[in-house]
């Protein structure tokens, strides 16, 4: 390996050094970029980086506040503080005391409470009340701010000649308790300093000339490399990773699951975000007083409130609900409110889109799948989200059994790395019997989805005759466990480190 000679320095690391030695041997990247001749200050960056490797120089990183004028700041300053000219009118007073609404001859009906509230904080003025009104009556201290400036003017007027500087923040601390007065911005500030190493090498002498650091063909052809540098080259150096570009995890493993059915013989469907409480809810025998249909559960829309069904389907599910129709069930027993079914709502699962397709298709065979946002009305937290992917499938053919739902779910799961799987009976509205899926992962079954075979009120009256086995599984959950993940909000925060260092599944 190469000791830390001129010769393994490239011309951007000299630069650097030598404009350290200029600046006494400390000094922002800003300030390098400034004296060196540089193209901008990422090259000063990276050539900083190199020499820290290299035992050079040492790299200090801070967070920098820096503060600017907003938008009422600037109004401030050509108009002055509400209190200020409240402190002005009351001064012109003969007795230093005025009526509370006469402020409405030097301030905005918004700027009074303002002006009142500071005037009592910062004890300038006092309020009291009188048999002939309220009033506001000028202190001492009021009497001395008169011709004195506040730490908030002065402030103010310094960010008017300096924007975007760094201040303490016990000084701004006042000003941006006040809507719009003062902006902030957060900048990463990197200084650079010398090593007893890097001014060794210094004391020895850099010397910048033009050296080759690529030799391309045309450069032996036309022999333009003889006579000139050629850069010192160490293999065993360390070098940054390089990220290339790819699909973001959460988008590669629908893509994964998609492929999975389609090898399975499944043809993908597809529906809409806005649905009508009928085919989302009523078509699925979820009654009308289910608690997943209240709005603290359910999106509803305003615009358009309501949407039209098919008379004919309309009636008949009307019956399912109520005495359960033709299909051997007795229903509900409760009046079918058909304004309900009409409703508006962003959908709630994609088994909308399946029971829409079957309604299309009765005849067997059919094996379908979609994988879609789903929205519901949730709380943001480490297990949940107000939208988010489902992953919906039916099988419709002769003989279609229990047995073969569970055969399928097995070898779903077993293609995406999934080998210990069980199932449990559980209650779905729409399907019996039914089950969940849960899967082995870090040494817990952790539940994954739901399944089962739809009732006949869900299938009869669409003129399905035969076995739907059907299932609805979350994305979202499964990525946590392929991806190691506790916070499902992981996935859709802009973590830069996560997106580079998560491997391809």
């Amino acid at each position: 390996m190469l000791d830390n000679s001129e010769e393994e320095l490239s011309i951007n690391e000299k630069k650097v050094l030598l404009a350290l030695k200029k600046l006494n041997g400390k000094a922002s990247v800003k300030e390098i970029y400034k004296l060196g001749d540089f193209k901008d200050e990422n090259e000063v960056v990276n050539a900083a980086s190199w020499l820290r490797f290299k035992g050079l120089v040492g790299i200090n990183e801070r967070i920098k506040t820096i503060y600017h004028l907003g938008k009422e700041g600037k109004r401030i300053l050509k108009d002055g503080f509400p209190e200020r000219r409240a402190l002005e009118y009351i001064m012109k007073n003969r007795n230093k005391r005025i009526k509370l609404e006469s402020l409405e001859k030097v301030l905005k009906n918004y700027e009074i409470p303002i002006a009142i509230g500071w005037l009592k904080k910062r004890d300038w003025a006092t309020i009291k009340k009188e048999k002939d009104g309220t009033f506001l009556e000028i202190t001492d201290s009021g009497k001395k701010y008169s011709n004195k400036e506040t730490e908030d003017e002065k402030t103010l007027r310094l960010l008017e000649k300096n924007p975007y500087i760094e201040m303490d923040k016990n000084k701004i601390k006042s000003l941006k308790s006040r809507k719009d007065f003062i902006e902030e911005k957060e900048n990463m500030l990197i200084e650079v300093h010398l090593t007893d190493k890097g001014n060794n090498l210094l004391k020895r002498g850099l010397k910048i000339e033009e050296e080759i650091s690529q030799i391309t063909s045309r450069m032996i052809k036309s022999g333009s490399w003889k006579g000139k540098k050629i850069r010192a080259y160490d293999v065993d150096v360390f070098a940054p990773a390089i990220y290339g570009g790819k699909p973001h995890p959460l988008v590669h493993l629908r893509e994964l699951v998609r492929e999975i059915f389609i090898s399975m013989g499944f043809e993908e469907v597809r529906g809409n975000y806005v649905e009508s409480a009928f085919w989302n809810m009523d078509i699925l025998f979820i009654p009308q007083d289910h608690p997943a249909r209240d709005m603290q559960d359910t999106l509803y829309c305003k615009k358009p409130s309501n949407i039209g069904v098919d008379k004919n389907i309309l009636d008949t599910i009307k019956n399912v609900h109520e005495n359960g129709g033709k299909t051997g069930s007795k229903g509900w027993n409760y009046r079918f409110s058909k304004r309900e079914a009409r409703r508006v709502l962003l959908r709630t699962h994609t088994t909308v889109n399946t029971i829409r397709y079957l309604y299309k298709n009765p005849k067997p065979p059919a094996k379908v799948f979609s994988i879609e946002k789903v929205f519901r009305r949730e709380n943001l937290d480490s297990t949940h989200l107000p939208e988010f992917y489902q992953i919906e499938g039916i099988v419709h053919e002769d003989g279609a059994n229990f047995r073969q739902l569970i055969g399928i779910l097995k070898e779903f799961y077993k293609k995406m790395g999934f080998h210990k799987i069980r199932f449990r009976p559980a209650y779905f509205p729409y399907t019996e019997p039914s089950m969940e899926i849960e899967v082995m992962w870090n040494g817990k079954w952790m539940e994954l989805g739901g399944s089962g075979i739809f009732r006949p009120e869900v299938t009869l009256p669409v003129g399905v005759k035969n076995p739907v086995l059907a299932w609805g599984l979350g994305l979202e959950r499964l990525a946590m466990l392929k991806f190691g993940l506790k916070d499902i909000r992981k996935l859709y925060i802009t973590d830069l480190d996560w997106l580079r260092n998560t491997p391809l599944i």
